[in-house]
């Protein structure tokens, strides 16, 4: 197995938290809720998967169209002061028993990298896993960001029963984290997929989507969690955008009949909006 370990935290059947960057982490919810909870129980990091069979570093093309392949680089006045492959971090907190897990998407082996992550949960006993997403949509930024739900066992349903979320509709293409609930059935560890629907017109992180996905988690964890900082980051983060749409007049009235889909509770397929987004070049993330 491709894990290195840098230490071997004390737990005892922690709970799983997992978020990845790729395909769903509009808004940048998904590895931004990974990175809040770190930081706010002070979680250290003990373990990481060995990118290197996992990624494509490099295709034929122009420097602008694979950049995003590249592993990162920093130079400062001519030094090169810093390089980093893709990471994929396992993090403790020992307090609340769980474990943090931050990853890029694999390439690659999602079989073998899959191994890698059930190798942490048979190590220390992980009977329950909760994958933190987000899709751009249709949901203003006015509103709560709506939360849908996916897992891989129909008694799992009963959990999220009183919980404000939706149940997914979806057939098409699959991202590595619901691949990975399909996996996790088979190994007997139950899985919940958490996705928050962020405004598709924002290309920021969005705080927002975090305080919702979180609020959700520490609710079903029984965590008490203090949202002051986050909310003020989400105040912060309103308050610019509406002194940007000022001169979006367009755009303003676009959102106007999304609130207005949203308060009726109708999810439509907006194909105005849609096509006035392309024509605008903005697309979803």
């Amino acid at each position: 197995m491709k894990i290195i370990f840098h230490s071997q935290p004390q737990l005892v059947s922690p709970r799983l938290i997992m978020g990845f960057s790729g395909w769903m982490d509009g808004g940048y919810v998904s590895t931004g809720s990974i990175i809040y909870l770190r930081n706010k129980f002070g979680a250290s990091s003990f373990a990481e998967i060995d990118p290197e069979p996992f990624y494509i570093l490099n295709v034929p093309g122009s420097m602008e169209e694979v950049a995003q392949f590249r592993p990162y680089i920093k130079i400062v006045d001519g030094v090169i002061s810093e390089f980093q492959f893709p990471e994929n971090i396992f993090s403790a907190d020992l307090k609340n028993n769980l474990i943090l897990f931050s990853g890029k998407e694999p390439h690659l082996c999602w079989r073998e990298y899959a191994g890698c992550l059930f190798s942490i949960c048979k190590k220390f006993n992980v009977q329950e896993i909760f994958f933190l997403g987000s899709v751009s949509g249709l949901t203003p930024h006015t509103r709560e960001p709506r939360i849908f739900y996916s897992v891989n066992h129909e008694k799992l349903k009963e959990k999220l029963h009183y919980e404000d979320v939706h149940p997914t509709e979806y057939e098409g293409s699959s991202s590595f984290a619901t691949s990975f609930a399909f996996l996790a059935r088979e190994h007997g560890i139950d899985m919940i997929n958490l996705v928050a629907d962020v405004p598709m017109y924002i290309h920021a992180a969005n705080p927002s989507g975090i305080h919702s996905l979180i609020k959700l988690l520490a609710h079903l964890l029984n965590i008490e969690l203090d949202f002051t900082d986050l909310i003020h980051l989400m105040d912060q983060f309103n308050l610019n955008l509406d002194e940007a749409l000022r001169n979006q007049k367009e755009l303003a009235e676009q959102i106007k009949k999304l609130e207005e889909n949203y308060d009726k509770e109708i999810v439509t397929d907006d194909q105005n909006f849609q096509d006035w987004l392309k024509r605008h070049g903005i697309n979803e993330m």
